[in-house]
């Protein structure tokens, strides 16, 4: 006999316990799912261990989507403060780095036990780790098989996440259930992932591993059907194989194979001006001028990439090449050969396409009882605490909905 409950949500990540804790709440039969046997795996090692569970700039901006207007409504009816009166009514003391982030003063495990009391408040039945073989709609409404036994539900909630991090268990559950539905996909690829570079033209700067600068970072044109550009000002962390830090992550989920990244080394200075007005008066190299402003490698690495000598007297240049070296530092465009692929991917981009699914509800439009919620939806979020608030925000718009 198949145990019977309201609601099945599989996957007890962030989303999934969300959902699952709402609809508990709201006096609905829950069983909350997952293949794995450690729970909430990404939130654990999410912000260093220290979870950055929220941003309080969290809107419509920050977000990517083939249909960037989807995300609104559960945005604007669960905001960045919501979630954190959630977490002062749990005691968890936290605090806010630059840029609005927001992380737990001592452990991430602050907000998986959070998320676990939420949960049992609402008398949530838990099954894991519990592996569901197959997922079919019947006339009494939704059966799982799974190892765990069968269940029947009237609604199922996909919160099984994206293809990142396959170490910790993500699989494409989520995108092999939406195609049995009949649902259209985005197709996924890494976000917030470092980039990689190989080839001759890389060379000098593989020795540069380990050097990081603020620096600002952009491409894409804008122009076109879908095109996105992407601007950032953050931290970029040279790399054994190309470039990482925020900066890079950032912009790794615009940047399309094939076209450049643009990186302002110096943001704050128009490096060719400056060195030709600098010829009268310092008298000395070039390298030694760069190393006021950069790490005194990367100058050099930079001044032999574009063909001068690091020795070479600033007030021998011609002014055509001070401005071609300023140029060069100042809007360095470079062709990344890849990423780091999932294995280093914080996100995946696309997913369950979101003109298949109801915007106040996440339920599928031609499947009624099945929605989809977090990562396993095309909508990703920057890096710094985002893609978690959408994770609540959709969640809680899945969890409030269902069987009303």
């Amino acid at each position: 006999m198949a145990k019977q409950f309201d609601v099945a949500v599989i996957g007890a990540g962030a989303a999934g316990m969300m959902c699952a804790a709402l609809a508990a709440q709201r006096g609905k039969r829950v069983v909350l799912i997952d293949h794995a046997a450690k729970l909430a795996e990404k939130i654990r090692i999410s912000g260093g261990g220290r979870c950055n569970f929220t941003n309080i700039n969290a809107g419509p901006q920050n977000f990517l989507s083939e249909n960037p207007h989807f995300c609104k409504s559960a945005l604007s009816r669960y905001t960045p403060q919501d979630f954190l009166a959630l977490v002062r009514k749990h005691r968890i003391a936290w605090h806010e780095k630059h840029r609005g982030q927001l992380f737990c003063d001592d452990s991430a495990e602050q907000i998986i036990q959070m998320l676990k009391a939420e949960c049992a408040s609402g008398d949530v039945t838990w099954r894991m780790p519990c592996k569901v073989e197959t997922l079919a709609k019947t006339a009494e409404g939704f059966l799982l098989e799974t190892d765990s036994g069968d269940i029947l539900a009237d609604s199922v909630v996909i919160a099984t996440g994206g293809l990142s991090i396959p170490k910790i268990g993500a699989t494409d559950f989520g995108y092999r259930i939406a195609a049995q539905f009949g649902l259209k996909l985005v197709e996924p690829r890494p976000g917030l992932v470092p980039l990689t570079f190989d080839g001759p033209s890389w060379e000098p700067f593989v020795p540069l591993a380990g050097i990081a600068l603020e620096v600002e970072v952009e491409t894409g044109s804008g122009k076109g059907k879908g095109a996105k550009r992407g601007h950032f000002r953050e931290d970029l962390l040279f790399t054994h194989r190309g470039l990482s830090g925020p900066a890079i992550l950032q912009i790794s989920s615009y940047w399309q194979p094939g076209t450049p990244i643009i990186l302002n080394l110096l943001p704050e200075m128009d490096v060719g001006k400056v060195l030709i007005e600098g010829k009268a008066t310092l008298k000395k190299q070039l390298g030694n001028v760069l190393s006021q402003w950069l790490p005194a490698r990367l100058a050099e690495g930079l001044l032999q990439a574009n063909g001068f000598a690091p020795d070479a007297r600033l007030a021998d240049m011609p002014d055509a090449r001070l401005r071609a070296l300023g140029d060069a530092l100042n809007r360095w465009s470079l062709v990344p050969t890849g990423s780091e692929g999932y294995r280093k991917a914080e996100v995946t981009l696309g997913g369950v396409d979101t003109r298949e699914l109801s915007q106040q509800s996440m339920m599928a439009n031609k499947m009624p009882g099945l929605y989809f919620i977090g990562e396993a939806v095309d909508v990703t979020g920057w890096l710094g605490g985002y893609n978690f608030q959408w994770a609540w925000a959709s969640g809680v718009a899945a969890g409030r909905a269902i069987g009303e």
